[in-house]
């Protein structure tokens, strides 16, 4: 364990110079988990009635260490040698029991109770009574939910304010009797008020797309949707048996300014990088494969002839490569696609702070195809949202281009994004996300059937590699940009490594000059604008920022402006406050709705905490992976927003969305975030 010194005369907990991976704090705002815990529960009043920044030193003696926290030995960054920081290694046949257990600690709380929110309004109404139409229920007496108002509100929990965010901004509440603000609108005979003007402005606004219609989830559900374009790529696939490799590959020259055009039954080349085999040649025609390669003995037609049989729909709308709507995303800051975390509210949050680039969170491409309702949800877009695509994973050709071919037709998008980066071990083990790397032949297949029934660029996010010390992107980053990918982004971690490491922007660098001139994006450890500009200098085409949005979302702000804002706790405390305004809009302002945005801003609470306020750092900036000790910020609200405490999370909560129901349980997805 590193060294720590506590100084008598304060009794103030300070760490010791040499401790690493943890965050450099002011010494005079230092403090013990016990300070700390006490100084919560006092409300603000630490004992002896000090200041915040001076902790009272009674009990200084038998304090513990800052590093001594209940905190997982996984959390703590690991060094080069093998060592953890903070722990000892431990000796050979020894402390197998502590293993197992720092094990457990770590990943994912796969076992953690899912609370629906739809199990805290047992007793709902019906919506022909919501909506007050003035036609009767479809389902007459079958209807599964209450037609008596007087019965549904004896049983409806008390509301929660006297302001509903969606009528004061639209000027109406379509969630009427059943929101949880419902006395801000309604009249005296229970009638839903309605301010016309506002009304007005709204009206024939489009404010989300891409959801999903009840006439197309039947027909998805009855599997009634027809993908002629996939299908004849995946005839042309199966015959031919698998896509060439590399090693079966003929050299093709690349595509010059004045190359002819391609006619039906020619490889249209690939005019955004100036390379053949775009992702019009993916399918087989003539006497060519499926990757656009003509077989050995094969009579090649002459670029002059002209085809044969009847002009058709396809020949006349499907666009070449070369026509394809560019991706012009270079120098933008684009966040990153984020699982749980970036959905619409947070993504509108981070909009708001300068991002350019926004991603939909990670769609299963067979849920997609099933009709299920809660993956459509992840593909919705605000109208904010200027540059906005969605991410997608899949582990074979045949869902994946039918996926895209099916998502061409029915959202707005500006590009499509594979998900080949994904670690969790759900993925991994279906051939999906990292192992899509190791499966070259699958992945080729999937880039180009995409590519072939897309009228949006395709892009691709990946990692190092699978294991730790194998590096795969610099020889995958070229056949990616053959395979007609308009953009990669590169995370600088391995599926092995998680986050134990820093990521290697060194081998991001190697990576740019091998996928030139396709553009590179680089991913990993963003969290100051000096994280940005050091990144920028490897030459990437651009930067994606995940976790440094989900601890800091004005980060965006911060590079733009070229400064570190001392943000003050009010200041993010009105940032929570927008987020769940965002969130009653999007998912409701009924119980069901509001216990959605608390779950939601629950999870985003677990990684906030891990942001240090500027002015307490006694140099700057903060590091991703340096870990927060126990600290007593400027005020009771700094102090409570940097607690790990699940309980501390849940009382910011109540700030914003009132009282949590009866026997409400939270654990956040993932154990690394949340220490009691």
């Amino acid at each position: 364990m590193a060294e720590e010194t506590l100084d008598q005369r304060s009794g103030v907990a300070e760490t010791g110079p040499s401790e690493k991976g943890v965050a450099p704090i002011k010494p005079q705002y230092l403090a013990t988990k016990e300070q700390f815990h006490t100084f919560l529960e006092s409300g603000g009043k630490s004992s002896g009635d000090q200041a915040v920044a001076e902790p009272d030193g009674a009990g200084a003696g038998a304090a513990s260490s800052v590093c001594d926290s209940p905190e997982p030995g996984a959390k703590r960054l690991k060094l080069d040698d093998g060592k953890a920081e903070g722990l000892e290694r431990p000796a050979p046949g020894a402390g197998e029991g502590e293993t197992q257990q720092r094990k457990k600690a770590r990943g994912q709380n796969k076992s953690r109770p899912h609370m629906k929110p739809t199990r805290f309004d047992d007793h709902r109404l019906c919506p022909s009574l919501i909506q007050e139409s003035a036609e009767k229920c479809f389902f007459g007496e079958r209807c599964r939910f209450l037609h008596d108002v007087d019965t549904y509100l004896a049983s409806k929990p008390p509301d929660l304010g006297d302001k509903c965010v969606l009528f004061e901004t639209f000027g109406k509440c379509i969630y009427g009797v059943t929101c949880r603000f419902a006395r801000a609108h309604l009249g005296p005979q229970r009638q839903n008020l309605v301010k016309e003007e506002l009304v007005k402005q709204w009206e024939g606004q489009k404010l989300t797309s891409n959801g999903l219609g009840k006439d197309l989830q039947h027909q998805l559900r009855k599997k009634k949707v027809q993908f002629d374009l996939s299908e004849k790529y995946l005839k042309q696939l199966s015959k031919s048996g698998r896509v060439r490799t590399g090693k079966d590959r003929t050299p093709m020259p690349a595509a010059g300014p004045g190359a002819p055009v391609a006619s039906p039954g020619h490889v249209a080349p690939n005019c955004a990088g100036g390379e053949a085999q775009g992702s019009g040649a993916s399918v087989e025609s003539g006497s060519e494969t499926v990757s656009g390669i003509p077989e050995q003995g094969a009579t090649p037609q002459s670029s002059g002839g002209c085809s044969s049989g009847h002009l058709t729909d396809e020949d006349l709308v499907r666009l070449r490569p070369c026509e394809k709507k560019r991706l012009n995303i270079q120098h933008k800051l684009y966040l990153a696609p984020l699982t749980t975390c970036g959905n619409l509210p947070f993504r509108r949050i981070c909009k708001r702070f300068g991002a350019d680039v926004t991603c939909g969170e990670m769609a299963v491409c067979t849920n997609l195809l099933q009709g299920q309702s809660s993956e459509w949800a992840l593909l919705k877009r605000h109208h904010t949202e200027d540059l906005f695509g969605i991410q997608l994973e899949g582990a074979f050709p045949d869902t994946m281009t039918k996926c895209a071919e099916l998502l061409n037709r029915t959202v707005e998008v500006d590009f499509v994004d594979i998900n080949v980066g994904c670690p969790i071990d759900l993925v991994y083990k279906k051939g999906g996300g990292c192992a899509l790397m190791n499966r070259s032949n699958k992945f080729e297949q999937i880039v180009r059937g995409m590519n072939q029934v897309l009228d949006v660029p395709l892009t691709v996010k990946i990692r190092t590699g699978v294991q730790e010390k194998v590096n795969l992107a610099h020889r995958l980053l070229p056949e990616l940009r053959e395979w007609g990918v308009a953009l990669a982004t590169l995370h600088g971690r391995s599926r092995e490594q998680r986050y134990t490491k820093g990521a290697d922007w060194t081998y991001i660098q190697h990576c740019v000059d091998v996928a030139s001139p396709m553009p590179l994006f680089g991913n990993g450890d963003i969290l100051s604008y000096e994280d940005a500009n050091r990144a920028l200098e490897t030459g990437v085409s651009g930067i994606m920022i995940a976790r440094g949005a989900l601890i800091k979302p004005w980060l965006f702000t911060e590079i733009k402006e070229q400064r570190h804002w001392d943000i003050s706790s009010g200041e993010r405390l009105d940032i929570l406050r927008d987020f769940t305004n965002y969130g009653l809009e999007h998912w409701g302002s009924d119980t069901q709705g509001v216990e959605k945005t608390r779950k939601f801003l629950l999870e985003w609470l677990s990684f906030l905490c891990r942001y240090i306020p500027v002015g307490l750092l006694e140099h700057l900036p903060q590091k991703i992976n340096e870990r927060p000790p126990y600290y007593l910020g400027r005020d009771h609200l700094e102090t409570l927003m940097a607690s790990q405490n699940v309980d501390d999370w849940i009382s910011i909560s109540e700030m914003l969305l009132g009282p949590v129901p009866p026997a409400f349980t939270f654990l956040p997805k993932h154990k690394a975030n949340s220490y009691r």
